[in-house]
């Protein structure tokens, strides 16, 4: 079965895609031709919309991926003396305020419709264009509780319980996009969120690197690992055809944004990318090749989804200015916890 989040085959992806002729380039400046684009490592694109978007604008994009978003934020922040990419997809509302105060974006004039419903709200300049959607959750291997005879967890405080001991797998908050809206929502529902992951790391749960790690390595549905509840997605379940469920009282918000760099080197092909990403087309595209809702709400989602990736009613909602003001002391303290459980 194909999995449910394509990883690139390397780290480089030629684009064709639609976006407004207008912003195409003169096909004599070859220089003008090309926009970079850092990504993070789930980015896939159809190869249809491919071939649309060269034919369209004239532009050939260029992505690099040095990893999961977490490790796209750090990866621009280390280049901002001297960017290499004309734009970025992929930063998380709980990263976004940060790469905001870098100030190393310019406004993207690009119509975003519905889209706006999805704007971080301290990006009164047009920074950040929401791109997609979706939730954070703990997922769980449901067959794993049945033959166990287990009552599967149903809040973040079950996690703790002496009865899944050693049954959960999260991610590095510090490089995974999931793994720090996991920190954040435990920090926005725990009284003491730092007594909590003490709980959580005494009671055998592991910490993996990466969501691919977690998912494909250690989740005893999709994998012979070990660990039935792994930190995942609201959509996850739709790839599994029942064999998994979210525990939606885990559940938190996650969007992903794509800005122009300040100091790229051809913004008006970054702007045509992003205006590619907010189109139909592309949107309708993302819950079968990145397993996230659109943002473009009048998309039609696949029949599965309705059955197996239901957005949670009631998910976590963490306070973004909070976020932004305590984001890194929270990476901190969470780090220095980890390896002194280590």
């Amino acid at each position: 079965m194909k999995k449910f989040v394509p990883a690139l085959a390397a780290t480089t992806l030629i684009l064709t895609g639609c976006s407004v002729t207008d912003q195409a380039p003169d096909a004599t400046d070859d220089a003008s031709q090309t926009v970079t684009v850092m990504t993070h490592d789930s980015f896939n694109v159809p190869e249809e919309l491919v071939t649309a978007f060269e034919e369209d604008t004239g532009y050939t994009i260029t992505t690099t991926s040095p990893g999961d978003a977490g490790a796209v934020l750090n990866q621009l922040i280390l280049q901002q003396d001297n960017p290499t990419v004309d734009a970025v997809y992929g930063i998380d509302n709980y990263s976004a305020p940060t790469l905001l105060e870098e100030n190393m974006l310019t406004t993207h004039d690009v119509e975003l419709g519905g889209a706006a419903d999805y704007t971080v709200g301290t990006d009164t300049d047009g920074h950040l264009a929401p791109i997609d959607r979706g939730q954070v959750c703990v997922n769980m291997d449901n067959a794993w509780f049945e033959d166990a005879d287990l009552a599967p967890p149903e809040t973040l405080a079950d996690l703790t319980d002496p009865a899944y001991e050693g049954l959960f797998v999260t991610t590095d908050p510090t490089v995974s996009s999931p793994g720090l809206a996991f920190l954040v929502a435990t920090a926005t529902a725990q009284d003491d969120w730092q007594g909590y992951w003490q709980d959580l790391l005494d009671n055998g749960a592991k910490v993996a690197s990466s969501w691919s790690d977690a998912y494909y390595s250690d989740f005893t549905s999709t994998s012979d690992g070990e660990y039935p509840l792994v930190l995942s997605y609201s959509s996850s379940p739709s790839a599994e055809e029942g064999r998994t469920s979210t525990i939606t009282a885990t559940c938190t918000d996650q969007v992903e944004y794509a800005g122009v760099l300040e100091e790229a080197a051809n913004p008006e092909g970054a702007k045509a990318f992003i205006e590619f990403l907010l189109s139909t087309e592309f949107q309708a595209s993302l819950p079968e090749e990145m397993f996230m809702y659109p943002v473009d709400d009048d998309v039609e989602l696949p029949g599965e989804w309705e059955q197996y990736a239901q957005l949670a009613d009631d998910p976590i909602s963490a306070d973004l200015t909070e976020v932004s003001e305590n984001r890194d002391a929270w990476l901190n303290e969470w780090t220095e916890l980890y390896e002194n459980a280590n």
